[in-house]
């Protein structure tokens, strides 16, 4: 579904050109839960914004069901790891409608219906007309992931999503999410730099060595566990 080919990114740092990755390649399929896991500054994060349409590679090329992606599209739904991507003046519902609406995807009636569906998938509905700031982390959190869901993308991309919640947060988070995939089996491209979460999320996990971002290793779920990981991680 996902095919990303010798993929080398480049960004600039004040007068300095970075290599971030360099000739990357994997594909993900339908309904993988496919987690890229390397040390921070590997380029995660700047690989999963190419594969959202934000940065050209300047070697090789992505390509979503055939189609060479050239810039954002509502096909490809962005997670954050920051609290803040909600709209503050607008309440959890409103938040989805609005992304709904203002895409083009529905209109007002059967988006606020969408919304109110995934609202309920993500365990909110009680909270559906409550503002950003009366919500905690995790709760924050659950009304993105609501909103990406709704939008129907061929593959969502979650950038280190739980990484600033605390670990009991965290655990709770990852194992909703995990119960919202076996409802409707959606494609994620997860980015984290946590093994274990590597392990709970991924069922094929993609390693990176450090800076610039190669790949070391593509397992899948069955083929490896923490230690394995953690040898391959942080192997020379």
């Amino acid at each position: 579904m996902l095919a990303v080919r010798g993929v080398t990114l480049q960004y600039r740092e004040q007068r300095n050109l970075v290599t971030a990755t360099y000739r990357i390649s994997f594909n993900v399929g339908e309904s993988d839960r496919f987690v890229v896991l390397g040390p921070s500054g590997c380029g995660k994060s700047t690989l999963l914004k190419a594969v959202g349409g934000y940065i050209r590679p300047v070697e090789g090329d992505i390509s979503l069901d055939g189609t060479p992606i050239k810039a954002p599209a509502p096909d490809r739904v962005f997670v954050f790891q920051e609290f803040d991507q909600l709209l503050p003046w607008k309440t959890v519902k409103e938040n989805i409608v609005f992304a709904l609406t203002a895409s083009g995807k529905l209109p007002r009636r059967q988006a606020e219906e969408r919304a109110m569906l995934n609202i309920e998938k993500v365990k909110l509905t009680e909270f559906a007309n409550s503002y950003p700031h009366t919500l905690s982390g995790g709760m924050k959190q659950r009304t993105a992931i609501a909103r990406a869901l709704a939008m129907e993308p061929r593959i969502l991309l979650m950038d280190e999503p739980f990484a600033a919640l605390d670990a009991l947060t965290r655990g709770q988070m990852q194992e909703e999410l995990l119960q919202l995939w076996q409802e409707t089996k959606f494609t994620v491209l997860f980015v984290t730099h946590s093994i274990s979460e590597a392990v709970r999320i991924g069922t094929r996990i993609l390693i990176l060595s450090a800076h610039p971002g190669q790949v070391k290793a593509e397992l899948n779920r069955d083929e490896c566990n923490e230690s394995k990981l953690q040898e391959l991680l942080f192997s020379a």
